[in-house]
C-alpha cells in the first residue's frame, strides 16, 4: 500500500485514500484502483487536494460522476477526484439565472427547473451526469444541449491557478466537444440561463416525457456509459451499427445493447478490456462497411491514445 507523500491538511480531516477501486466510481462498473481518490464535498477541499497533488507532481484528474468513463482495469497513477459531494444549487424564478456546483446530477437540475417554471433544462433529465460533466462534454438529448443554455463556468486550473470565470464563448462549444476536454481545467460551478415563467405544470409533464422516452428506450436496467459513440451527422451511430448484425454481440461480459445498438452495457463480469476491444472492434467494422469512422463519445483513461 502506498504511503501518503507530504503533509496534507484538509478541512473535516479529508485526505486522499490509497487504492480506491474505481469501478465503484462508474456507471459501467468496471474499472482498476486509484493509487490515491478523494471525494471533497465543497470548493475548499477540492483546491487543496489539487494543490497538494502539484506539489507532490502527481498525475491529477476528475472522475465526475464516473458516467462517460472507461477506466483501464489496471487503475490510474496519481490522484482520482469525485465530484459527486460537491451538490448544491440555486435557482432564481424570476430572472431564469441558474447556479450549480460541479457535481451536482444534472436530472436534478433539471426536475428543479421544471417546477420553478423554467425552460431549458428539459432534455437533461434522462442524462446520468453531472453540471461538471455537462459542461465538460456538451451533453445534449431531444435536441437540446448544454450549450444551449449555459451562460458561464468558474474553473481551477490542474497547476492551482484560479478559480476564474469562462464564458459560454470562449468555451468553443461544438457537437459533444468544448475547450473543457482539451485543457488542465477542472470544472467548479456553471450559470445557466433559463427561460422564466412557464407554466410548471407542463414543463414537468414534458420533463417526465422526456425521461420515459429514455427509459424506454435505451437499456437503463444494465450498467453501462450512455451512448458511446458521437453521431456522424446526419447519420445515427447506433443505426450503423444495427445495420451490421451486432446487436447482442458479445465480447466477455461486454455487450452491444439489443435494445440500443449505441449503447455496450455489462452484463455481469465485464472488463475495461473487455469493453474497450468491443469499441475498436465497432469501430472497425463501421468503417470497412460504411466507409464512417465512429469517434466514441465516452472518456478512456489509462489506455494508449485512441481514436
Amino acid at each position: 500500500m502506498p504511503t501518503l507523500p507530504g503533509s496534507l491538511t484538509l478541512v473535516k480531516g479529508i485526505k486522499p485514500q490509497p487504492l480506491v477501486s474505481l469501478a465503484n466510481f462508474t456507471s459501467w462498473r468496471v474499472g482498476g484502483p486509484a493509487e490515491w481518490f478523494a471525494s471533497p464535498s465543497s470548493v475548499e477541499e477540492l483546491q487543496t487536494l489539487i494543490a497538494w497533488a502539484y506539489e507532490q507532481k502527481m498525475p491529477c484528474r476528475v472522475i465526475g460522476a464516473g458516467s462517460n468513463l472507461l477506466i483501464n482495469d489496471a487503475g490510474l497513477p496519481g490522484l482520482s477526484l469525485c465530484m459527486r459531494k460537491l451538490q448544491g444549487s440555486d435557482l432564481d424564478p424570476k430572472t431564469g439565472i441558474v447556479e450549480a456546483l460541479a457535481g451536482e446530477p444534472i436530472p436534478n437540475l433539471s426536475k428543479r427547473a421544471a417546477k420553478a417554471g423554467l425552460h431549458g433544462l428539459e432534455w437533461a433529465v434522462g442524462i446520468p451526469g453531472t453540471v461538471g460533466g455537462a459542461a465538460v462534454m456538451n451533453a445534449g438529448a431531444q435536441g437540446g444541449c448544454t450549450a444551449d443554455w449555459l451562460e458561464s463556468v468558474q474553473v481551477l486550473d490542474l497547476n492551482g491557478e484560479g478559480p476564474f470565470e469562462l464564458s459560454r464563448q470562449e468555451l468553443d462549444y461544438a457537437y459533444r466537444q468544448s475547450l473543457l476536454q482539451e485543457k488542465t481545467l477542472v470544472v467548479l460551478s456553471a450559470r445557466f440561463r433559463l427561460d422564466p415563467g412557464h407554466d410548471h405544470k407542463e414543463l414537468n409533464q414534458i420533463t417526465q416525457q422526456n425521461l420515459t422516452h429514455r427509459t424506454t428506450t435505451q437499456p437503463y436496467q444494465l450498467p453501462s456509459c450512455g451512448s458511446v459513440f458521437r453521431n456522424p451527422e446526419p447519420l445515427k451511430a447506433g443505426r450503423l451499427i444495427e445495420a451490421l448484425g451486432l446487436k447482442g454481440h458479445r465480447i466477455g461480459g461486454a455487450e452491444v445493447s439489443p435494445i440500443h445498438a449505441n449503447f455496450i452495457v455489462n452484463i455481469g463480469g465485464a472488463t475495461a478490456a473487455d469493453i474497450n476491444q468491443m469499441i475498436t472492434l465497432i469501430q472497425q467494422r463501421v468503417q470497412m462497411a460504411h466507409g464512417v469512422m465512429l469517434h466514441p463519445e465516452v472518456k478512456r483513461l489509462g489506455f494508449e491514445a485512441t481514436a
